[in-house]
């Protein structure tokens, strides 16, 4: 294992020097390091545990690794994508932990994870961890350490049952899951014992401190980047959209106490600076924000943002991110069609969509990217005729901006109003309609993968018995035929893949990730999914 990427960190915190009985803590990426170090969430928290005196944490990536403890207490993986719970599992085999929470015993260490794809519905993978976090880690870390601390040295069965009394830590295993025997539905959920909270809230932050990034690295995927969270969520509240829906409030950082210093700081170690959020350009103070960014003394600096709404994008942003050597925006269109767009909550006019593009050229922008949805539950045949016109019109509009359309299948989210709907088992080939519309157009269509759709589906409306079709999976190399492959292997003993991806759900059934609860209640759901199907 190579050091040699870790010695290229420059760090913007201090190390604690670790006390004599800091407890030994692996914190891992299940990616390699060049991803995993440009994960903001997984900066944060790697450096939170290494500022405490009373945890000694090394990190581990599925490249490389800094020297690890002969016998941690705690692992925690960070979870962002998926697919990734392959090389957890991987991981885990490396170090000698058994897969399966049920086989540890009181030697292993107490497996924990977090991230994005655990708070939003941690069900399929819960079998492997001991412990699960859910939200956001400002406060939640800290309360978890203090927590485990106090029943260090107690059984684990101890252990478990203390961790789960703080407000966000999700013990699986202290929860009982039934079904229906007649169609593979939930039953109950229900904790094991009366001590044990049968709701679990995801835990909230509501400070004007945001993120900013803890190391600078050439290492990284995205090279000498020092990144500063400027929004938290998002107030568009698109129905399909897990990162408004799951991360509300939105939340906005203070300029004078939170992004000023944040971006003085980082700029003292590089010149690339990126503005993270789902709607960076809708933080109240944007426009002052990019003044003092146009500051003389930042004429060096290479500026890269996030997505941004369409209707802010105005002269003055294009020619502010010209000239920091940003050569393309995105923005998120979602469909050509009005009435799709009404269907999911997004506030925008075609003009506005023809104005962004005019503006982003008048301002010096060489390219416009634009995120498209197909299979959205509502859509025809003629919306995916106006997102073909919406296109040629911005063509026409701003002759010589090259236009790329990015453009994913419609995959339902747990915590949102479409997290009923199934995928629509149409959207492969409108996918490839769009494709031979554009093809000849001079327009760069860039679809994502259908079959990785299905996977994403599976896994976010997964249940616990997905569990041994996970491992299977693994096993079998990986790949989309070998979770068909899994399926098979498993017939009669979980419902088919079917259930899990095309199905629309009916409102009435329990969903796998009931007792775990998000920033909106079922019925506010149920509300906002009333207000989409009567359009």
């Amino acid at each position: 294992m190579t050091s040699s990427v870790f010695s290229a960190e420059r760090l913007l915190f201090e190390r604690a020097t670790s006390a004599p009985d800091a407890i030994p803590t692996v914190f891992a990426f299940p990616n390699e390091y060049g991803v995993g170090i440009t994960s903001l969430g997984y900066q944060v928290v790697w450096a939170t545990l290494a500022m405490r005196s009373d945890v000694q944490v090394s990190r581990l990536f599925t490249d490389t690794r800094e020297q690890l403890p002969r016998t941690p207490e705690l692992v925690g993986f960070s979870m962002s994508w998926e697919l990734d719970y392959v090389n957890i599992l991987n991981l885990l085999e490396s170090l000698t932990i058994p897969i399966r929470a049920n086989f540890r015993g009181d030697r292993d260490p107490i497996v924990f994870g977090g991230g994005p794809v655990l708070t939003a519905n941690p069900e399929p993978f819960a079998d492997f961890f001991d412990v699960i976090l859910l939200g956001d880690g400002e406060n939640l870390l800290g309360n978890f350490i203090e927590a485990y601390k106090e029943v260090r040295n107690a059984d684990r069965q101890t252990q478990l049952k203390a961790l789960a009394q703080v407000p966000g830590v999700y013990v699986p295993s202290l929860y009982e899951v039934e079904y229906h025997p007649s169609n593979g539905t939930i039953k109950s959920i229900q904790p094991t014992s009366t001590e044990i909270p049968s709701t679990l809230h995801k835990q909230t932050y509501r400070g004007n401190i945001l993120s900013a990034s803890t190391v600078v690295t050439e290492k990284a995927a995205w090279e000498n980047i020092y990144m500063v969270e400027v929004v938290r969520s998002c107030p568009e509240m698109c129905r399909f959209c897990l990162a408004s829906y799951l991360t509300l409030p939105f939340r906005t950082a203070s300029l004078e106490s939170s992004l000023i210093p944040a971006i003085e700081k980082g700029l003292s170690v590089t010149n690339r600076l990126g503005f993270l959020g789902a709607s960076v350009t809708q933080h109240p103070e944007f426009e002052t924000l990019l003044d003092y960014i146009s500051q003389p003394k930042y004429d060096d600096v290479r500026l890269s943002i996030a997505s941004v709404r369409t209707n802010t994008v105005t002269v003055q942003l294009a020619q502010t991110l010209a000239k920091r050597d940003t050569k393309s925006l995105t923005i998120a269109v979602e469909s050509g069609s009005e009435k799709v767009r009404r269907i999911v909550n997004k506030k925008l006019q075609n003009d506005e969509i023809v104005q962004a593009a005019i503006n982003a050229k008048a301002g010096g922008l060489s390219g416009l990217k634009l995120y498209g949805m197909v299979g959205i539950p509502g859509e025809e045949p003629e919306d995916l005729d106006a997102t073909v016109a919406m296109m040629r019109e911005l063509k026409k509009a701003a002759p010589g901006l090259r236009l790329t359309l990015g453009c994913s299948t419609f995959v339902p989210k747990a915590h949102t109003p479409f997290q009923w709907f199934g995928v629509n088992p149409q959207a492969e080939k409108r996918l490839q309609f769009l494709q031979k519309q554009f093809k000849p157009k001079g327009i760069d269509f860039r679809p994502e993968s259908y079959n990785w759709s299905i996977i994403q589906t599976l896994l976010s409306r997964g249940d616990r018995r997905l569990s041994e079709m996970l491992e299977l999976t693994r096993t079998f190399g990986d790949s989309l035929g070998s979770y068909k492959r899994a399926f098979k292997q498993l017939k009669g003993k979980i419902p088919d893949l079917d259930f899990y991806v095309h199905a629309n759900w009916s409102t009435e059934q329990i969903l796998p990730w009931n007792h775990l609860q998000g920033p909106l209640p079922q019925s506010t759901l149920l509300k906002h999914l009333g207000d989409a199907t009567t359009l």
